[in-house]
Parts: structure tokens; sequence; C-alpha cells
């Protein structure tokens, strides 16, 4: 086999003077052209020169590893990498065999790796190519055979010194080291423990070995235990670690082991996430700033694992709530990287998968706050294995998961000593009061803290989770109308009807009750009665009743109507869209494209934000970069297991010159069909249900309504895209999607009520609204603004940190809608144009 040009090598590196090096040479002139013409696929063992090799006996195979070693260090990697790597793939073949080297010759290798102690300062970590673990595999058969030197066992201990806290194969070496010391030495069997100190954990676990009293029974068993975290570089770990780390728990006592745990996972929940700035200077006047988030050191999420799976059969409620919050925690998205500690994360969700209904509700807990894709299908399957073996499924799971936080009719009260707090949850938001006998009070009195300070805490806690569990479950229920599910009386009355915090969600909505006799009734609980859209009582829910959330797509016109003006007359708030939601009914375009919409197609998004969007409402996305994949487009979908359907919503990148964002992802994408599929397979649009069409529909809508460029006052000002300004144009001053139809409804209600309302009216797509410099023109789609006579543009950017008077005060029958609060602030401000002082808006009028 000859070999190529670029193949060739220089044969001085195998002109060395010691006996193996001129032994070995003539093989090594054999061997070296074959390894470098050697395809891709070819295993060393079908070459000539390497079966001639392995014919010959150990002592030969030993000469020859030593030979190697001196041939590769003779090559430099710039000269050529190849030669390095060809040979080292030998020395690796032949250090997996059986090999009958003294200890100084195992040492001459140890030092031809780089591992010469003798002078500190220069020895090397980065082993490559030379295998220095399977090296000291060696040297564990020799130390089996009969006692190492002093020689051996002042290098091993230098070395297991100098690899003491790294990660990954560094780490192997460590632990390796170790037990070969532990073996070999028979004063001090106790293992030598040394964690990277360059975090809190490790610096906590440090000083918890040095304080280890030598001489308890029990140190053995924790530096054994604290052994075994190091080795938690597995994705879960195996039977026999299983079985290690619980008979080390064991040893020591689960009580004690479950406390001392518990102190660290609290540390690693406590531990700050920094942000550090990093300036790399190439030195010929350019530099490189990059930011980097520390959290903990890779060795030292390894140990954290370990921790983890430890107790991962000790775990209490407290535990589990440490638990969620370090998974939460670990799948923060970091800014170029992706989640801060995704292994670590996913060793908090197994453990929470296997503690039973108490650890997989924490799951459902933990999973509204996980935006990565990957994740929330994990949590998925581990709910939906664990729903079995539980017997029930992953709905009932999420509902059994919600806390009520002691709430009853959205109040908790609390008495600390002298002192009442009363925690209230009203339309989402938490709020405490406090008084004192009659007396109400601003805040938490400053005695307590002294003497309450855990309830404090705990009623604080209570509610920030309380407002943030609200909002979850609202999320959640505005996805389930897809599901259509029907929920058995029984258990909808515990878990929805009469619970602490998801009665303040379920009260205020419509519900389809299905009776057993086959009729349905759709009623809104009120006045202690179940009422339907007239006000009428309906029959009293039985134990065999299903209750199923109401749609107005199920319901007949004016029967949405009716519970319309119900809701306004009796000013009741729902906490999500329900009475007044938008309705997408089949078109006559898509009857005629059977199996595809176009009603969603071109526009220009924002793609981060249509990504948000999507992730928010359970649809799967990734992000389009500007890199060759391969294709030119995505498609989002939103799996219905329902229906057995999934929707597919279609997307391009926009392609244009530094469109992207630093780490290669397009700023913008186009839209454009939405389809059904089922089994990889088109579902003409007249055969998917009202609902899941209507839904999914909505939903595209929303991507669009808020993601677009439409929709931002400063795109066409401050460049945009240039081929894009007639999309942008159209956008913010045309047609009214169905969101803006139904704002516009609202508005023609509120605005006669308001301040607004003297100056203002609808017309067609806009408010007008008449200042003392112009008429102005407000979009009822984007809240874009036009100035009369001649449609100049008028760019104002809302400020969304403060609250214009007379525009949150309103009632609406459903949950705010942000575009419809803007225009409503720009209406307000606009009237009374002579007392703006902004003057970005001055140099404008």
């Amino acid at each position: 086999m000859a070999t190529t040009k670029q193949e060739e090598f220089n044969p001085a590196i195998l002109d060395d003077t010691s006996a193996e090096a001129v032994e070995m040479k003539p093989i090594l002139l054999e061997l070296l052209p074959q390894l470098l013409a050697k395809r891709y696929g070819t295993k060393l063992n079908e070459l000539p020169a390497y079966q001639k090799i392995r014919r010959q006996n150990t002592a030969y195979q030993s000469r020859l590893v030593l030979a190697l070693t001196t041939a590769i260090n003779r090559v430099s990697r710039e000269e050529n990498y190849r030669v390095r790597w060809d040979l080292g793939e030998v020395l690796t073949a032949l250090m997996r065999t059986t090999l009958s080297l003294t200890e100084a010759e195992y040492l001459r290798l140890f030092a031809s790796y780089g591992l010469d102690f003798t002078d500190a300062d220069n020895v090397s970590l980065h082993f490559y190519p030379f295998p220095v673990l399977l090296t000291l595999h060696q040297v564990a058969k020799l130390a089996k055979r009969g006692p190492l030197g002093e020689p051996m066992l002042t290098f091993l201990r230098q070395l297991r010194d100098h690899t003491a806290g790294q990660a990954n194969d560094l780490l192997k070496i460590h632990l390796k080291t170790q037990e070969i010391l532990g073996q070999a030495t028979g004063d001090d069997m106790l293992p030598v423990v040394v964690f990277a100190d360059g975090d809190p954990l490790g610096q906590a676990l440090g000083q918890f070995v040095a304080d280890l009293d030598r001489t308890n029974p029990k140190t053995a068993a924790w530096l054994g235990l604290l052994q075994r975290w190091q080795k938690a570089t597995a994705s879960q770990p195996t039977a026999k670690l299983r079985q290690e780390l619980d008979a080390a728990t064991t040893a020591i006592g689960s009580d004690t082991v479950r406390t001392q745990g518990q102190a660290w996972l609290q540390l690693l929940v406590a531990t700050p996430v920094t942000e550090q700035t990093h300036t790399h200077d190439y030195g010929d006047g350019r530099t490189y700033t990059y930011s980097s988030w520390d959290f903990l050191t890779d060795a030292n999420a390894t140990v954290a694992k370990g921790l983890i799976w430890t107790l991962q059969p000790l775990a209490d409620a407290t535990m589990l709530e440490l638990l969620t919050a370090l998974a939460a925690k670990c799948f923060r998205k970091i800014p170029g990287k992706g989640p801060l500690a995704a292994g670590l994360g996913n060793a908090c969700l197994l453990a929470l998968s296997q503690n039973g209904l108490p650890g997989v509700a924490a799951l459902a807990r933990v999973r509204s706050k996980i935006r990565q894709t990957n994740t929330q299908e994990l949590i998925a399957r581990h709910i939906a294995q664990e729903s079995v073996k539980l017997g029930v499924s992953p709905a009932e799971i999420e509902d059994m998961a919600v806390p009520n936080f002691g709430l009853e009719g959205g109040r908790l009260v609390e008495t600390l000593g002298d002192y009442t707090a009363t925690l209230t949850l009203t339309d989402g938001k938490a709020d405490v009061q406090w008084q004192k006998a009659d007396k109400p009070l601003k805040s938490a009195p400053t005695a307590l803290k002294a003497t309450h300070a855990d309830e404090l805490k705990e009623l604080k806690a209570a509610q920030t989770q309380a407002q943030q569990t609200y909002t979850t479950q609202r999320d959640r229920l505005d996805r389930s109308f897809v599901e259509e599910r029907r929920i058995p009386w029984p258990w909808f009355e515990q878990y929805y009807f009469q619970h602490g915090l998801m009665s303040l969600l379920a009260r205020p909505l419509i519900w389809r009750l299905h009776y057993p006799d086959g009729t349905t009734r759709d009623a809104l609980f009120q006045h202690d009665t179940w009422q339907d859209a007239h006000g009428q009582p309906v029959p009293i829910p039985t134990p065999d009743t299903q209750v199923q959330l109401w749609h107005p797509v199920l319901a007949p016109t004016d029967e949405v109507l009716a519970w319309r003006q119900l809701l306004e007359d009796k000013q009741l708030r729902q906490p999500l869209k329900q009475a007044f939601r938008e309705v997408y009914l089949l078109t006559p375009p898509e009857e005629r494209t059977r199996t595809y919409s176009n009603r969603m197609a071109a526009h220009i998004l924002k793609q981060h934000q249509f990504n948000s969007l999507a992730k928010l409402r359970g649809w799967r996305y990734s992000l389009l970069g500007a890199y060759d994949k391969g294709y030119d487009s995505e498609i989002a979908t939103l799996l219905l297991p329902t229906h057995d359907l999934a929707a597919e919503f279609w997307v391009s990148e926009v392609h244009a010159d530094g469109e992207w964002n630093d780490t290669g992802i397009y700023n913008y994408v186009s839209t454009d069909q939405v389809r059904f599929v089922r089994q990889n397979e088109p579902v003409p649009l007249p055969e998917v249900p009202p609902l899941p069409f209507s839904e999914v529909m909505r939903d595209v809508d929303l991507f669009v309504g808020v993601a677009s460029v439409g929709n931002d006052p400063q795109w066409r000002d401050n460049g945009g895209l240039a081929q894009y300004r007639n999309y942008w144009e159209s956008y913010s001053f045309g047609d009214l999607s169905e969101v803006a139809k139904t704002r516009k409804l609202a508005l023609q209600r509120l605005v006669p009520r308001l301040k607004i309302g003297k100056v203002s009216e609808i017309k067609g797509n806009f408010l007008v609204v008449k200042g003392h410099r112009h008429v102005y023109k407000i979009h009822l789609g984007s809240g874009n603004i036009l100035m009369e006579p001649n449609d100049q543009y008028l760019c104002i950017v809302p400020d969304r940190t403060s609250k214009k008077p007379g525009a949150t005060d309103v009632f609406l029958p459903f949950e705010g809608d942000a575009v419809l609060s803007i225009i409503l602030s720009k209406a307000l401000l606009l009237m009374d144009d002579d007392k703006i002082t902004d003057q970005t808006i001055l140099r404008q009028l």
C-alpha cells in the first residue's frame, strides 16, 4: 500500500539511539506507510504489519510500546499530526493487551507523556495522544502481582494531587490513581477525595472532608460516597453505581445523608449565577469580548449529579421543593450557550420522576417554568410513564399538582403574634394586608422580623408562588380547549370547583355539563347556582355528570352573544378570553385549497419573538440559523393527540445581508401555509374538527399579531428591510385580524365611557382622535398612527413601565389586551397634544 505525497513522513523520526528504537525501527518503517494509507473504516488489525506485531510475544510488544512513545515525541504536532495520531492508535491498542514492563519502564512512559514531576512548573495535563488511563490500568495489574516501590508510589501521589478537582478524563485518571494507592498502601486505607474549589459547592465539600474525624468508622463510608459522586458522568446512574450509592448511604445512615445532602442542595439553589466579561487579544490590534455565566465548575457539576442521585430515594417534601427549584434554575437560558446546566437539571427531573405522585406533581409544576422543547418532551415522557404506574392520566396528575396555598375563596388569614396577615388573590394578583386588632398597617411589622422570621418568609413565598401558579394554570386552561376533555363531576368538584386556587379560575368560566341521560347544558356558576346564558338555572350536576370547558365554536351565534351580554351586564370578568374568544371557521378559499390554508401567509415576523410565543402555546419550533442546514424552511408543530392530528405552520428564513444575530440566528422569518397532518399525511381541512381548527388558527393569528414587524412603530424608521417596506405599510394600516375585530367591538363599547369619548370615534379600522394640533388615526390592529390630512406617519413608542389613568380602570369582560391598552394610552396622549413635551414626538408634529 503506497502512500500519497501528503501522507509521506520523515524516516528521521525513528532515528533514536535507545535500544528499543533501534530494534523496532524496521517494523515501524513497515507499519507507518500502511497506517498513513489506511482508508476510513479499515481496522488496525487488518494491516499486515500490525498482524505481524500481534504474533510476537509480550516482551516484544512491551519494547515496541517504549519505541512508539519515543517516536511520537520526535514528531511535532505542526510537522505531521497524522503520524502522531496513527502511532498513538497503535500505542493505545497495545496498552489494552497484557504487557511485561517494569516499574521503572512505566515511569519512563509517564515521563514521556509529559508527567515528569521533577519539574512541577512544566507538568502537562493534556495527554493526547498518550493513553494515560490505560497505562494506569497496566500499573494496577502490576500492583496486584506485588508491592509497588516508593518511586512509583511517589509518582502516583503527585499525579493524584495534580488531577484533583478536574473533570472528564482527568477525573477518571484521578479516581484510578486513588484506587491504586488505596490498594497499594496498607497504612491508610481511607481514599483521598479532593474537589475543585472554584465554586461554593466545591468549597463546602472540601471543608466537609477536612472536618471529617478520620477515627470515626463512618468516615470511610462518607469518603467512598463522595468519591462515587465524582463518577456521575453518565445521564443516569448505572445499576452498579445505584447499588454503591445506596450501600454507602446505609452505612452512613439515611437520616444523616438526607440532612447533610439537603444543606448542599440548598446551597446549589442559592448559589448565584454571575456574568463575567472576557476579552481576548489577538495581538494584532483585534480583540474579541464575550461573556460567560459562572455557576459550577464542570467537575462539581458532575459531583452535584452524584449528590442528587444519592438523595433521590431519600427525598421528602422539602427536598422535592429544592429539586424543583434547582431544575428550573438549571434550565435557565444563557445567551449563546443554552441551558445553564442541562445535565444537572436532567438529574433533578429524574429524581422527581422517581418519587411517586408528589414527585410527578412537582414535575408538572416545574414544566411550566422550562422553555426548552426537548426538556418539555422529556418531562412529558416522565409524567406519562409514571401516570401509567400510578393509574391516572397525565392531565389528572397536572390537576393534582396544583397547590392551594391554604387559600379559601382566594383568601388566607394568618395570625402572627398580635398581628393578622391576609393574603388575597384577586384577578391573578396576590397581595398581603396587615392589621393589628382592627387597625390596618402599611406593611409587615418590623417586630415580627425578629420573632417570626420563618413565618414571614413562608408567607412571602406563598404570595409569590400563588401568583405564579395562578398565571401558569390560567395558561394551561387556555391551551386546554383543543383537548375537549370531559372531567367527571367528583374530580372537577375536588380539583377545580372547591380548590382554593383553581376555583378562582374555574368559577368565572362557562362549562358544558354532560348529563347521564345524554343531554348537555352550557352553564356558569353564579349566585350559588348553575345558570345558562339567560340567567336561568340548569339541573344540578350529579356524580355521573361530566364537565367540559365551553368554547364559542360549540354554540350557535345567538347563544355566544347572549353569554357576552350577560358578562357585560353583570360586569363579570373572565380570567381568560372565553365568551369573547375569536372563532375561526373554514373559508371558501380554504375549502378550495383543501389541504392547506394561506390565511396567515406572507407575513414577516421577528423570529425570536415568534419562537417565544410558539413555546408558550405548546408548539415545537427550532430557530432558523444563518448556516447550511440542508434546507431553507422550518415547520412549527402543535400535537393534537385527542384528535390524532398535528398542526403545522410553515415558515422560511428572511435571508438578507447581516440579518442574523451574533450566534447566527436569523432575525426574521416569513410565514407560509398552515396544514393539519395525520401520520405525516395531509388531512383535508373540511375533515378537521371545528374546535382544533379554530384554536390552531387563533394561535397562528396570535403569532402574526404579536411578532409581525408591522406592530413595531420604529421598524420602518430604524431601517427595517427595504424590500419589505410595502408589507409594513399594508400590515400597519390594513385589514383587521379576528383578534383586532374583537378589539374593535370592545372599543366601540369603551370609548363613549372614557375621557377620550368626546373627541374620539371608531371609523372603519381606526380610532380617530381629534387633538389640538392634528386629527389622528390609530389603527385597531397594529396600534400605529397616521395624521390627517395627508396620512403622515407618527411614531410613538409606548412606555410599558407606566400606566395611563383611565385606561386600566375600565371594566373588560376578559383578560386585558396589550394592544388595546396601547391604543387607549396613545389616544389619551394625543387628545391633549398641546401638552406633549417629548421632543421626539414634537419634532414629528
